[in-house]
């Protein structure tokens, strides 16, 4: 059962990918805390994104991504840090950048972003 990665699926799967950067390790009480959601809210996810093949039970209560949990989730990571440094990069208040980029990552073509990403790698000397 291939779960669609839509605005929600791939929010979990980013909070992960932070998480364990950030921790190391990630438990579901960590993401609720993080996302502000009830942990029953995040079991559900979880039993769909592990279903999926996204997630998988990691040492104790941990959780961890799966390789293509990984991929997804830094994928819409990569967007997010890029995404928050164009916006900069063009004057919007950081605060801003941030909360737009959360946004536009989850709905911007694959197309749209690559051109994106090289058109200010290329003219901006962002990193990206």
């Amino acid at each position: 059962m291939a779960l669609v990665l839509h605005e929600s699926a791939e929010m979990y799967l980013e909070t992960i990918y932070r998480l364990h950067l950030r921790n190391g390790s990630v438990r579901a009480v960590d993401i609720a805390q993080e996302m502000g959601y009830s942990k029953p809210t995040i079991s559900e996810w979880m039993g769909k994104l592990r279903a999926a093949g996204y997630v998988q039970p990691a040492h104790g209560s941990a959780i961890e991504l799966t390789d293509e949990g990984a991929r997804a989730a830094e994928k819409i990571f990569d967007r997010h840090v890029t995404l928050t440094k164009i916006f900069e990069h063009i004057g919007v208040q950081p605060d801003v950048a941030q909360a737009d980029a959360c946004r536009v990552e989850h709905y911007i073509s694959d197309e749209t972003f690559d051109c994106l990403r090289a058109y200010f790698a290329q003219s901006a000397k962002l990193e990206a």
